[in-house]
C-alpha cells in the first residue's frame, strides 16, 4: 500500500483529489439543459442589440431641433416593425412604445408625461402638444448600446445561471458547449441495512439511510445517479456489483460502509485490487475512514480508452458518511464538472455558544450560520450556532445544519464570540450570496494562528484577500439595516474569477468616526494583511462624511486613476456620482478603494475597476512584471520610423539618460 497507508490531513486528501480529478470532456447540450453547467466555450454576439435606434420609454419620436410646440402624429411605431419606412421631417412627431424602433428622421424622445393631446378634427391627423425642449438623443437606445456585434458575452468557465441563460437567448444560441456533470453511482453495503420500507425492524437491523442521502446530495449537485441497492457483507457479492456498476458509464462510485478494519470490511481491499489506492484515512472527525481510489476503466464498449472512475468508500456513520461528501467529493464533482474554484465557499462566524474541541483531531462541527447585528458591538456578521450533540452516528445534528465549523485540535473549550472559520454547505440564512464572507469579529491571539493556517491551507497562494468596510452611523447605531456590505459581498464573490480568485476574509461596520475608520484601516492592512480593502459610505458632502480624510491619513500612495474610472461610471447613471469625494490608494501591500453606500454604485464601481484590479492586486504584492495580457513591451514598441514609443522618447530627453535596453515599465 506504500504511501497510501499512512493517515493524511484533510488539505492533502483534498489536494489528491484534485490532482487526480480533470474536467470531463464538453458536450453540447440544448438550452434547457445547460443551466447550472460551466461553459466550454466563448459566445461572441452575431449581431447588435438592440439592432436598430429603440425607444427608452412610451412617448413621441421628434426632430429635438423643432422643440416645444404643437405637432401632428403622422404615424405610430410600437415594438414589431411597425412605421420603419415613415419618415419624421421637422415638425411632425411620430407616436412610440418602449422598444419600438425610431423612425427615420427622428432624433429624441418627448416622454408621454411631457406632453398633451389635443383635440382634433375627426378626419384630421392626432395633434399633441410638446410640452418641454429636449436635447438630441434622449430617451434613445442606438443599435448596439447593449451588446455590440462581436461582443464576448460569456466566456468558457463561466458559471450558467438564469442570466446567462437569457444571455445565451438573446444572441440566439439554442445549443451550447458545456462541461457536463459526473454520473455518479452509489451503494451501501451492510448486513445490517434493510430497505426504508420495512415497516419493522428485527433485531440488529436498521434502515439505510446513507444511500437517500447521498443520491439526494448528488442530485442537489446536479448530476445523474444510478441507485446500486444494498450489498451485504460478502466479497463476491461486493465485487460483482463493482463489476456492473464500473461497466455502465459511471464517473464517481461512492459506497458508504466496509472501509474500516473489521474482518468484514471488503470495500477497501476490492478497491485497491482494482486500482491505485490514494488514501484511506484523514485526520478528521469525524469521517477519519475514507478510502480513495483511482480506478481505470480500459477500453470498453461503455467506456472510452483511458478513462477512469473516481471511486470513495465513505464511512458507514451518516453523519461521517454526509460530512465527507461535502468535505471531498463536492469538490470533485466540481472539478469533473469544469469549476475553476471547486473549493466550498468559508465565512468567518461568530460562535454564539461556546463548543468544545477534540483534542486529537481537527473537526468539523455541524452549525446553522445566519447573518446577524449585533448593536452593542457595533458590528454586523455571521452567527454560528450548533446543531446539539456531535456524535457521528445521530444524524439530527446534520438537520437544519448549513455550516461545518473548523475546529483545531487543542482540546479546549472555545468560548462564546470567538470567531472561526465556517465551511458553507448550504444556503446562509439571512443573507444572500454566500461565497467567502467571513465575519470580522476581532478573534483572540491564541486562536488566530490556527484560523489563518486553516485559511492559507485552501488558497493556491494567488488569491486575494478582501476586508468590507460598512462607514455608516444608521448601521452602526442599529437604527437601520446594512444593504451595501452584503451587496459588496455579493459584487466581489461574483466577480472573485476575474479577479483571479478574491476571497472576503472580513466584513464590519463601524461609525461615520475618523478614528474608527483608521483604527480598522490599519488593523486590515498591517495585521491582517488584507490585499484589498473596500470601504462603503461617507463620501459625500455633509459634515459627518468623513471617509475620505480617514483614508488619506492612512494610505503611503494615492491611485487617483482608479477614482477617475469609477467616477466616470457612475455619472453615466447619474449626476450626483460628482458629488463623490472618494479616495484611493496604498498603505503597505494593501489597496485601499471608497466606494459610495448607495448598494448599486457598489456594482457599478467594482465594473468599472475589474479590467485593471486584477493585475494591480498583483502588483501591490510585489509582482513588478504583471502585465495585462495585451501588454507589449516598450523595447518591442516602435514608431513609424522605427524609434522606440513615444513614452520611452519623451522619458530621455526629459531626464538625458544614456540609451538603455529592455523594458523600464512596472505595468
Amino acid at each position: 500500500m506504500g504511501e497510501a497507508s499512512k493517515m493524511v490531513s484533510v488539505e492533502e486528501a483534498l489536494e489528491i483529489l484534485l490532482n487526480v480529478a480533470q474536467r470531463l470532456p464538453p458536450v453540447t447540450v440544448p438550452l434547457h439543459v445547460a443551466l447550472g453547467k460551466i461553459l466550454a466555450q466563448d459566445v461572441a454576439a452575431p449581431d447588435p442589440l438592440p439592432p436598430y435606434p429603440a425607444s427608452i420609454k412610451d412617448g413621441y419620436a421628434v426632430v429635438a431641433s423643432d422643440g416645444p410646440g404643437e405637432y401632428p402624429v403622422i404615424t405610430e411605431s410600437r415594438a414589431g416593425d411597425d412605421a420603419i419606412d415613415v419618415t419624421v421631417t421637422p415638425g411632425t412627431i411620430a407616436y412610440v412604445t418602449t422598444g419600438g424602433p425610431i423612425p427615420n428622421g427622428a432624433d429624441a424622445v418627448v416622454q408621454v408625461e411631457d406632453t398633451l393631446l389635443v383635440e382634433s378634427a375627426v378626419d384630421g391627423p392626432k395633434r399633441v402638444l410638446v410640452l418641454k425642449q429636449v436635447a438630441q438623443g434622449l430617451d434613445i437606445r442606438p443599435v448596439g448600446s447593449d451588446i455590440a456585434k462581436g461582443d464576448v458575452v460569456l466566456k468558457s468557465g463561466d458559471h450558467l445561471g438564469a442570466a446567462e441563460i437569457g444571455l445565451l437567448a438573446t444572441v440566439g444560441i439554442i445549443a451550447v458547449k458545456v462541461y457536463p456533470t459526473p454520473k455518479i453511482a452509489v451503494l451501501s453495503t451492510g448486513d445490517e441495512l434493510v430497505e426504508p420500507t420495512n415497516e419493522s425492524l428485527n433485531r440488529g437491523q436498521i434502515r439505510d439511510s446513507n444511500r437517500a442521502m447521498i443520491l439526494a446530495a448528488a442530485v442537489q449537485q446536479n448530476c445523474e445517479v444510478v441507485d446500486l441497492g444494498i450489498a451485504h457483507d460478502n466479497e463476491d457479492e461486493i465485487e460483482t456489483i463493482f463489476d456492473r456498476a464500473f461497466s455502465s458509464g459511471i464517473d464517481i462510485l461512492l459506497t458508504s460502509g466496509g472501509v474500516s478494519m473489521g474482518d468484514r470490511d471488503f470495500v477497501k481491499p476490492l478497491l485497491e485490487k482494482r486500482g491505485k489506492l490514494h488514501f484511506h484515512k484523514v485526520c478528521m472527525k469525524p469521517g477519519k475512514p475514507i478510502t480513495f481510489s483511482e480506478i481505470p476503466c480500459g477500453s470498453t464498449t461503455e467506456s472510452k480508452a483511458g478513462k477512469k472512475i473516481l471511486a470513495f468508500g465513505l464511512p458507514g456513520n451518516p453523519v461521517s458518511c454526509l460530512v465527507c461528501f461535502h468535505l471531498f467529493v463536492v469538490p470533485t464533482i466540481r472539478r469533473l464538472s469544469g469549476w475553476i474554484q471547486p473549493h466550498l465557499p468559508r465565512v468567518h462566524a461568530r460562535l454564539k455558544h461556546s463548543v468544545k474541541a477534540d483534542r486529537v483531531r481537527p473537526e468539523f462541527h455541524r452549525a446553522t450560520v445566519r447573518w446577524e447585528f449585533t448593536k452593542d458591538a457595533e458590528i454586523s456578521g455571521f452567527v454560528a450556532e450548533s446543531t446539539g450533540h456531535q456524535i457521528s452516528s445521530r444524524l439530527l445534528s446534520m438537520k437544519s445544519a448549513n455550516a461545518l465549523l473548523e475546529l483545531p485540535p487543542t482540546g479546549n473549550s472555545i468560548p462564546a464570540g470567538t470567531s472561526v472559520v465556517a465551511i458553507i454547505i448550504s444556503d446562509i440564512i439571512g443573507f444572500s450570496g454566500t461565497h467567502n464572507l467571513p465575519s470580522s469579529v476581532t478573534v483572540p491571539s491564541t486562536q488566530q494562528s490556527n484560523i489563518r493556517d486553516v485559511i492559507t491551507g485552501k488558497s493556491d497562494g494567488s488569491e486575494s484577500r478582501v476586508a468590507i468596510l460598512t462607514v455608516s452611523d444608521t448601521v452602526a447605531s442599529g437604527a437601520g439595516p446594512d444593504r451595501s456590505g452584503p451587496r459588496a459581498v455579493s459584487v466581489v464573490n461574483s466577480s472573485s474569477e476575474k479577479l483571479g480568485g478574491a476571497t472576503v476574509i472580513a466584513t464590519a461596520v463601524v461609525p461615520d468616526e475618523i478614528p474608527k475608520i483608521k483604527e480598522l484601516l490599519e488593523k486590515w492592512s498591517d495585521v491582517d494583511k488584507m490585499d484589498l480593502i473596500i470601504t462603503l459610505g461617507g463620501t459625500g458632502f455633509t459634515p459627518r462624511d468623513v471617509t475620505p480624510e480617514a483614508t488619506k491619513q492612512v494610505i503611503h500612495k494615492e491611485t487617483p486613476g482608479l477614482l477617475y474610472v469609477m467616477m466616470r461610471e457612475s455619472l453615466k447613471v447619474t449626476p450626483f456620482a460628482m458629488l463623490s469625494r472618494s479616495a484611493a490608494g496604498i498603505r503597505g501591500s494593501t489597496l485601499i478603494i471608497n466606494m459610495p453606500g448607495n448598494p448599486n454604485a457598489v456594482a457599478e464601481c467594482m465594473e468599472a475597476l475589474l479590467p485593471a484590479l486584477k493585475h494591480a492586486l498583483k502588483q501591490v504584492k510585489g509582482d513588478k512584471r504583471e502585465k495585462h495580457p495585451n501588454h507589449v513591451p516598450h523595447a518591442q514598441a516602435v514608431g513609424p520610423i522605427g524609434n522606440n514609443d513615444t513614452w520611452e522618447r519623451s522619458y530621455k530627453l526629459a531626464a538625458d539618460v544614456a540609451q538603455e535596453t529592455g523594458c523600464s515599465c512596472s505595468h
